[in-house]
C-alpha cells in the first residue's frame, strides 16, 4: 500500500536550481513517479549560469566548489561526472583548511596611482582577519557586544592599530586603515550583504566552512546541472510556467490537498509542493503566494534573514597591468581610514563599492581577464546603468588606481542579478537579531506539525534554508535531497492499513 501510494503521489516542484533538481533526482531515485517541476524562465540551473565572454567561458552565477572535499556532495558529483581538472582532486587540495579564505597572491593599488608593498599591506590583512575569525565565536559564546560584524570590527580595528602601529609613521596607519575599509568591502560580496553593519554578529559563526581549496569547473558550472538533468525524464520540466499561488489545506475544491496556480491560469492539484525560489523572491512575493498565508513566525522569519546582491564585472584586457602571479587585486581608496563600507552618494560615487578583481586562470584559457566584484545597494545601482557608462567608469577607475592614462579594457561583461525577476538578488546571511530558529522556521514544512491536515503539503528548499552551508551551492543541493527525504520517510512510516488521506 505504503508503495502504491508513494507511485501515485503528485509532486510539484517550484524552480529548477540546483535544490529543485537535486530533490528530483532524489524522489526518481527513491520510487516516486508523478514529480513535475515548474521553472519560471526559459533554463535549468537557477543562479548557476555559465556564459561566454568571447571565446572564455566565464560565471554569471556560481563561481567555487567551496570547500572541494569529501563532504561536500557538489565536489562528489563532479568527480563522478568527470567536469574537475586532475589539480582540484588531490588529497593535498581536499585537506587544506582555508576557513572560506582562499591563500589568494595579492596586488594592492592606491587611489592616488601607487602599488603598494606587501610589507604595508600585510599587517592590516592580518588584523583584518584575526577580528573576522573572532566575530565567528560569539554564536557559540552565547551573546555579542554589538548587533552586527561591522559595528564589531570598527570598534576594534582603531584600538589594536594604535596599540600595534604605534611605531610606523601617520600615513601608513591610515593607509592600513583604508585597506581594513577595502577588506570590509570584500566581505560584503563574500557574504552579500549589502553592508557589514547589517550582518548580525551573534549569528555570524553559523556558517560552517568545508576543508579544500575553492576550486573552479573548467568547463563552466552548469555542467553538473545539465548533467544532473540527463538522468531524469526528459519531460520532467516544464519551462516558462510562473506559479501565482500555492493553495494548501485543500482551500481550492478538489481531492487533493494542494492546488498551484499557474500565471498562466493553469491549476494543478497535488500532494506535495517544493518549494525551491530564492529568498530574495521569497521576501517580496510571499503574501501573494500562499493561500493561507504563511504562519506569522515564517514570516517573521523571512523578514530577519537577510538576502543581498554582490554582481560581477567582467573585464577584458590587449595585456596584463597585474603581477604575472596575482590571483586578487586590492584597490585601497586613500581618504576611507573611517571604515564605512557603503558611500554616501550612490549615484556618483557607487564604483568605490567594487573592492577589486580576482585574476580569472589560468591565463593560458582565459586570456588576460579580471572579475571585478560589488555588492550591495551601489551593486543594485550600477545594473540599472547603460553599458557604456559602467564601461567609462571601470576604466577611469583602473587608470586611476595604476596611475596609466592608456589602459583601455577590449570588453567589459557585468552581471544583473537584482533586477532578475525571480531571483532580486544573490544569495543569504543572518542578519541582525538572526538566529539558528529563523533557518528553521523557513525550511518549516507546512501544515505545522499536530494539525489534523494532511502533512507535508508545502515544503521548502534552497540555498537559505540550510542550517550552516547558506548561501552555497552544496547547501542548496543538500537542501534538495533533505526534503525529498523526508517525503521518503513520510511514506515509509505510513502503516499498510492506514489510508492516503488525500484520496479521501
Amino acid at each position: 500500500m505504503a508503495l502504491r501510494q508513494r507511485l501515485d503521489s503528485q509532486i510539484i516542484i517550484i524552480g529548477c536550481g540546483i535544490s529543485g533538481v537535486a530533490a528530483a533526482q532524489r524522489l526518481f531515485k527513491s520510487g516516486f513517479r508523478n514529480v513535475r517541476i515548474l521553472e519560471a524562465t526559459a533554463r535549468s540551473g537557477g543562479r548557476i549560469k555559465t556564459g561566454r565572454m568571447g571565446n572564455n567561458i566565464i560565471e554569471i552565477g556560481a563561481n567555487w566548489i567551496h570547500g572541494p572535499s569529501e563532504e561536500n556532495p557538489v565536489f562528489c558529483l563532479a568527480r563522478h561526472y568527470g567536469l574537475l581538472e586532475p589539480a582540484a582532486l588531490t588529497p593535498e587540495n581536499q585537506a587544506l583548511e582555508i576557513e572560506g579564505h582562499p591563500p589568494w597572491l595579492p596586488n594592492w593599488f592606491s587611489s592616488s596611482g601607487q602599488k603598494l608593498s606587501a610589507e604595508d599591506m600585510t599587517p592590516a590583512m592580518d588584523l583584518f582577519a584575526e577580528l573576522l575569525d573572532e566575530s565567528s565565536d560569539f554564536e557559540s559564546q552565547g551573546g555579542e557586544p554589538f548587533a552586527s560584524v561591522g559595528e564589531y570590527i570598527r570598534a576594534q580595528a582603531p584600538l589594536r592599530a594604535a596599540e600595534r602601529w604605534k611605531d610606523e609613521d601617520a600615513s601608513t596607519r591610515a593607509l592600513r586603515l583604508c585597506l581594513i575599509t577595502n577588506m570590509l568591502k570584500v566581505e560584503c560580496c563574500v557574504n552579500g550583504t549589502p553592508t557589514m553593519d547589517q550582518l548580525g554578529l551573534g549569528a555570524f559563526g553559523m556558517y560552517k566552512c568545508l576543508p579544500g581549496l575553492d576550486c573552479t569547473f573548467p568547463g563552466g558550472y552548469e555542467g553538473i546541472i545539465k548533467n544532473l538533468m540527463s538522468e531524469l525524464p526528459s519531460d520532467l520540466v516544464t519551462y516558462r510556467r510562473p506559479v501565482c499561488c500555492v493553495h494548501w489545506n485543500g482551500t481550492e475544491r478538489g481531492g487533493n490537498p494542494v492546488t498551484v496556480e499557474c500565471v498562466d491560469g493553469e491549476r494543478i492539484a497535488a500532494d506535495h509542493v517544493i518549494v525551491t525560489v530564492p529568498l530574495g523572491y521569497l521576501k517580496k512575493h510571499h503574501s501573494t503566494l500562499f493561500r493561507p498565508p504563511l504562519p506569522l513566525h515564517k514570516m517573521h522569519s523571512i523578514q530577519r534573514i537577510g538576502f543581498g546582491t554582490n554582481n560581477k564585472i567582467f573585464v577584458e584586457f590587449d595585456s596584463p597591468w597585474w603581477d604575472a602571479d596575482c590571483e586578487v587585486i586590492y584597490l585601497v581608496w586613500d581618504d576611507e581610514e573611517n571604515m564605512v563600507d557603503q558611500v554616501s552618494d550612490i549615484q556618483r560615487s557607487w564604483i568605490k563599492k567594487m573592492f577589486g578583481f580576482t585574476v580569472l586562470k589560468p591565463s593560458e584559457r582565459y586570456g588576460h581577464v579580471l572579475c571585478g566584484w560589488i555588492a550591495g545597494h551601489e551593486s543594485e545601482y550600477m545594473e540599472t546603468l547603460p553599458e557604456q557608462e559602467v564601461t567609462h567608469t571601470v576604466t577611469q577607475l583602473i587608470r586611476r588606481f595604476t596611475g596609466n592614462p592608456t589602459i583601455t579594457p577590449r570588453k567589459i561583461l557585468r552581471s544583473q542579478w537584482f533586477q532578475d525577476p525571480w531571483t532580486c538578488g544573490s544569495y543569504s546571511y543572518p542578519g541582525r537579531g538572526c538566529s539558528a530558529q529563523d533557518l528553521d522556521n523557513l525550511r518549516e514544512p507546512l501544515p505545522a506539525q499536530g494539525t489534523q491536515s494532511q502533512p507535508l503539503q508545502v515544503l521548502f528548499a534552497g540555498e537559505a534554508t540550510h542550517s550552516c552551508y547558506y548561501s552555497t551551492v552544496h547547501g542548496a543541493l543538500l537542501s534538495g535531497w533533505r526534503e525529498a527525504d523526508r517525503l521518503v520517510a513520510h511514506y515509509a512510516s505510513i502503516s499498510p492499513s492506514e489510508p492516503h488521506r488525500s484520496k479521501l
